[in-house]
């Protein structure tokens, strides 16, 4: 991951707008500490801040080709790169060892095209001088696990402004749009276009297929495996919770299984991570005694990895929030919940000197593991909450994950996004994905990596290997990440939100916030924490409140413990 700037045909004199586009390249840096890049082309300025995770060595930015008439910066990673430098047709030169280079390549073949080739988590802008104008593309992964921004002047249409984070936005533009997932920007028509089209994306389209747990279970894994392509240390985010404890078993397994093979230059994945660093760093955070902290103890004690358990007092959270603020750049009450324990989290885990961790974000989406999925009243709409989740990600869980890593320097690889992943899960049909008081939320995905469940249909080679994970961490009930490090994270949240801000600011909150009115003192602190940092209305409009859904007989409160089928509910 990294952090990407670019101004493409720029109103003014570009060679004075030179150093202001630097300073703005520069609100990036936290996300890319390692290296910066500049290169003004014409009226056109494109920056990057660089992450080296892979071609540590020479994988600086912005990436030319040999006549420079193509340029590249890039936000991501491209796990097939390897496939795809083999399906050039042409001999391209390449000038480093990063697996961003080959979207230049294919690209100078196929055009955007390449686009739906990317097996990754990507935002890059690239910019084609070969005819007379300038042409920008700019494109953003599938799911949105990167973040992108899109900004204009609107005296001055014809001038496109992209960014990772809206604050090198706001100050330059007043039209700032989130830049959509899969879809790329074409400056020739000055439209976006969707090149993700699985056949599962449309809601209304209801997933028939009885599910195959092998599958289910091989397609996660594969998942897993493409996903320790590194070149520095890395490790697992372990929340104690199912989805993050079993990518860390996966990855425990596969990173053992890779490091135990002979290496192969053949092979279409990048394994160098699992042979470079075969032993498992797991990182966890909480209150002092926490549920979470209590068994991601037992399940790092399970899969033998070097475990650091972090805590954090409620000060120190408290303390947090306005910064966490500023990088997520939000005022949803949940991801600001979610988020300070996880910046905090993020901020210890570089100091060990990690770069890279595995996340499991993603799983409640696609399997319907919120506690309020208990309530959907069919199985067809709990099949559409959950394509609908999933086509939300980018404006809560992704967001999340990615900018409380990234305020560190940290990247956060999600293999629950995975695309191959989802074309197999999202197919499944509901009936076996749906939860009820008898059976637990996200059974489905338990069952494939249960060894004590006949239907998952096991190899003798996989039994062999003994369980994935304690019985009762796989079967442990959900558990929202805001409530499992300390159920008095949030209530402690609550309180001081009731101690900043007065009754009669909250009579008098649709007056001082017209717009997305808070309807709770916690909401009316966060939005105005919010607008002290990014008072411009343009920055309004990126922001996306996550809540249940209410119409089901949920409660709007975004806690799981909201929710009575919660065995702590409140």
């Amino acid at each position: 991951m990294c952090g990407i700037f670019g101004v493409y045909n720029y109103y003014g004199d570009v060679g004075e707008f030179r150093q202001r586009a630097l300073d703005l390249s520069k609100k990036l840096r936290h996300r890319g500490p390692d290296w910066s890049g500049c290169i003004v082309a014409d009226n056109n300025i494109v920056c990057h801040e660089r992450l080296a995770i892979v071609g540590v060595d020479t994988g600086a930015q912005p990436l030319t080709n040999a006549d420079e008439s193509i340029v590249l910066t890039v936000n991501g990673e491209i796990y097939n790169h390897r496939k795809l430098e083999a399906e050039l047709k042409q001999p391209a030169s390449f000038k480093t060892h990063s697996d961003c280079e080959v979207i230049l390549h294919m690209y100078n073949e196929i055009g955007t095209d390449v686009c739906a080739k990317l097996d990754g988590m990507f935002s890059w802008a690239l910019l084609d001088r070969r005819s007379a104008k300038s042409r920008l593309v700019a494109a953003r992964d599938p799911i949105g696990i990167t973040t992108l921004y899109i900004g204009r002047v609107s005296a001055h249409p014809e001038t496109v402004f992209i960014a990772s984070e809206l604050k090198s936005l706001n100050e330059e533009c007043d039209q700032i749009d989130e830049f959509p997932p899969g879809h790329y920007f074409d400056s020739e028509d000055g439209q976006f276009h969707r090149y993700f089209k699985p056949d599962w994306w449309t809601p209304e389209r209801i997933a028939t297929a009885p599910v195959d747990y092998r599958q289910l279970r091989e397609s996660l894994t594969a998942a897993v495996r493409k996903r320790l392509m590194a070149e520095v240390p890395y490790g697992v985010l372990l929340s104690g919770g199912l989805d993050s404890s079993l990518i860390s078993s996966i990855a425990v397994r596969e990173a053992a299984r890779i490091s135990a093979s002979a290496q192969s230059d053949t092979e279409d994945i990048d394994t160098r991570g699992a042979r470079y660093f075969p032993r498992m760093h797991s990182f966890s955070i909480g209150l002092p005694g926490a549920p979470d902290l209590i068994a991601a103890r037992k399940v790092a004690k399970f899969l033998r990895t070097a475990h650091h358990e972090l805590t954090y007092t409620v000060q120190e959270g408290l303390d947090a929030v306005a910064d966490v603020i500023y990088h997520l750049e939000t005022y949803d009450v949940t991801t600001i919940r979610a988020s300070t324990p996880m910046y905090l989290m993020s901020r210890k885990i570089k100091s060990t000197g990690v770069k890279m961790v595995l996340s499991g974000e993603g799983a409640d989406e696609v399997f319907g593991g919120y506690l309020y999925f208990h309530y959907a009243p069919n199985a067809d709409d709990f099949h559409k909450e959950t394509v609908n989740r999933v086509h939300n990600l980018h404006t809560s869980d992704c967001l999340r994950a990615n900018k409380s890593t990234m305020a560190w320097g940290l990247e956060a690889r999600v293999p629950f996004l995975d695309k191959e992943f989802l074309q197999v899960a999202m197919n499944v049909r509901a009936e076996d994905k749906q939860c009820s008081k008898e059976l637990m939320e996200k059974a489905i995905i338990r069952r494939a990596f249960d060894v004590e469940f006949a239907g998952a249909n096991f190899t003798p080679e996989e039994l062999a290997k003994g369980p994935y994970l304690p019985h009762d961490v796989l079967w442990r009930q959900k558990e929202q990440f805001s409530d499992g490090v300390g159920y008095s994270w949030i209530d402690s949240l609550k309180e001081w939100a009731e101690r900043r801000v007065s009754d009669d600011a909250m009579a008098a909150v649709q007056e001082r916030f017209p717009y997305d009115t808070p309807s709770t003192k916690e909401a009316y602190l966060y939005r105005e924490l919010f607008e002290q940092r990014f008072p411009q209305k343009a920055c309004l409009k990126s922001v996306v409140r996550w809540v249940p859904r209410t119409d089901w007989g949920c409660s709007a409160d975004p806690s799981g413990r909201a929710q009575k089928i919660h065995d702590k509910a409140y």
